[in-house]
């Protein structure tokens, strides 16, 4: 069976099997983190992931 990989729920980026963070919210809602840049980024400073040069989302929207 091959490794799982997730995607970053911030910049979109893949993750690697063993690395990263899960976030479990409150509601049951389950978020990966590549970094933990962005998780401060999303859950600390509820940046928009659009308006930001790096991630995969500001990508689409240009």
């Amino acid at each position: 069976m091959p490794p799982v990989t997730h995607k970053c729920s911030f910049c979109g980026k893949e993750i690697r099997p063993g690395t990263g963070l899960m976030y479990v919210m409150n509601d049951g809602t389950i978020l990966w983190f590549c970094s933990s840049k962005c998780r401060k980024y999303m859950l600390k400073y509820h940046r928009d992931p659009r308006k930001l040069k790096w991630t995969s989302s500001y990508m689409r929207v240009r």
